[in-house]
């Protein structure tokens, strides 16, 4: 019970430090704040994370790690790799595009915080471009792409990816992230050599 109680103070810590570092940015946010909100002390979240700088970076983690299960369990249901990179990358889009401070938080404040923030980062980019790979993989194998470097194409694709979604969130009028991906899908596809009518399927589907 007592094990019980502490996880679910943590979990609550972590769900307050999401709110209290989008509103106000990793440098400007405050652990007293983050205690106020997950109705603890500011004492009960240093025993919990003894640094600012840890909390933010298990923030960063378990975020990152729902992310990729989301990705996963979202192109799990289709049987086509190529479908499925393209659900992939459309997935992350839209959980941007549907959380902007999230986004802005992970992309901008994160970089800023540090070498060990960014090695996390990193660690998330190479996650997202293994299961991109993945896909690519098995399309090489079913003979509907021709071999490539599938480790590279899919780190080039988040890479292409995440510069979208920064000039998104540095744009001052910035419009609906969700209405760069039919281009996005397409210069992306064809650099792999998928069918304009294939790509022109997918973005009908």
């Amino acid at each position: 019970m007592k094990q019980e109680r502490s996880t679910r103070r943590r979990e609550r810590i972590l769900d307050a430090a999401f709110a209290v570092f989008s509103q106000r940015g990793y440098r400007e946010a405050g652990v007293d704040e983050v205690g106020r909100q997950a109705e603890t002390s500011k004492g009960g979240v240093y025993f919990h994370f003894p640094t600012k700088e840890s909390l933010f970076l298990e923030l960063l983690r378990t975020t990152a790690d729902r992310l990729t299960d989301k990705v996963e369990r979202t192109i799990a249901p289709y049987d086509d790799p190529i479908e499925r990179a393209d659900v992939a990358l459309q997935t992350v889009l839209g959980v941007f595009a549907g959380h902007r401070t999230m986004a802005r938080l992970f992309l901008i404040d994160a970089v800023g915080a540090g070498k060990e923030f960014q090695a996390e980062l990193q660690r998330l980019h190479q996650r997202f471009a293994t299961i991109i790979a993945a896909q690519l993989d098995e399309a090489i194998a079913a003979g509907t792409i021709a071999p490539i470097d599938t480790d590279i194409v899919g780190m080039a694709w988040f890479g292409a990816l995440n510069e979208v979604v920064m000039r998104w969130l540095m744009a001052p009028d910035p419009g609906r992230l969700e209405e760069t991906y039919p281009v996005l899908r397409a210069v992306l596809l064809r650099s792999v050599g998928v069918s304009e009518e294939r790509i022109a399927a997918l973005g009908e589907a």
